[in-house]
């Protein structure tokens, strides 16, 4: 007699989960509402108020990149730099990866997908997800124009450029502070052959852009 077992149904991988779309569009309404988001979040969190400060610096750093994006184009930036760093609230994590957790986040509490999108990817958020198996979860954000782009891209260099505690910095520097930081076995050390010359070409554009946007100005 031979006996068969039956296997147990696999339960859902609550990370992987189809998220909702969100509404469509950014407006000035949208940039003060994650202003407030963020603090709420990252003024609570035991760091001396490091990533707050961080936050607050790339907002006000993105901000100078309106030029590279258009006037139409500001908010859903501007909106974004606020937000992008959410996901390092204790509260807020499922996954364990800022980006993604934030992205999440965003869109089960009624965000736009162009903002969750933007805070997914930013700073190559996808080459990390990819040494850490989460790829898949970036799948819901799998847009073009959330990867690289005017906007995309002026968000990287708002980052890039921030340090950890809100000062100026090159992104050469800021790539050296993150690896010292995390070390040599991470996962942003893993990815950096990918993610680095990811960086230096989103923040090159963004200055291309910045000094077109300065040649053509009438004043």
């Amino acid at each position: 007699m031979v006996l068969t077992t039956r296997a147990e149904p696999t339960a859902p991988d609550r990370r992987f989960r189809p998220l909702p779309a969100g509404p469509v569009g950014v407006s000035s309404t949208d940039v003060g509402r994650a202003s407030e988001v963020a603090r709420e979040l990252l003024s609570a969190l035991d760091d001396d108020g490091r990533r707050w400060h961080h936050t607050s610096a790339v907002a006000a750093r993105a901000a100078q990149a309106a030029d590279a994006v258009g006037p139409e184009r500001v908010d859903p930036l501007v909106a974004a730099a606020w937000l992008h760093d959410v996901g390092y609230a204790p509260v807020l994590a499922r996954v364990g990866f800022h980006p993604v957790d934030g992205a999440v986040h965003l869109l089960r509490t009624g965000w736009p997908l162009e903002l969750a999108g933007l805070v997914a990817h930013h700073s190559g958020a996808r080459f990390v997800a990819g040494v850490r198996g989460l790829a898949p979860v970036l799948r819901a954000f799998d847009r073009p124009e959330h990867r690289h782009g005017p906007v995309a891209d002026a968000l990287t260099w708002a980052d890039q450029t921030t340090s950890p505690t809100g000062e100026l910095v090159t992104v050469e520097e800021r790539v050296t502070e993150v690896l010292e930081r995390h070390g040599p076995a991470s996962a942003q050390a893993r990815a950096q052959h990918q993610r680095v010359p990811a960086l230096l070409a989103a923040a090159a554009a963004t200055e291309r852009r910045l000094a077109r946007a300065s040649a053509l100005d009438p004043r």
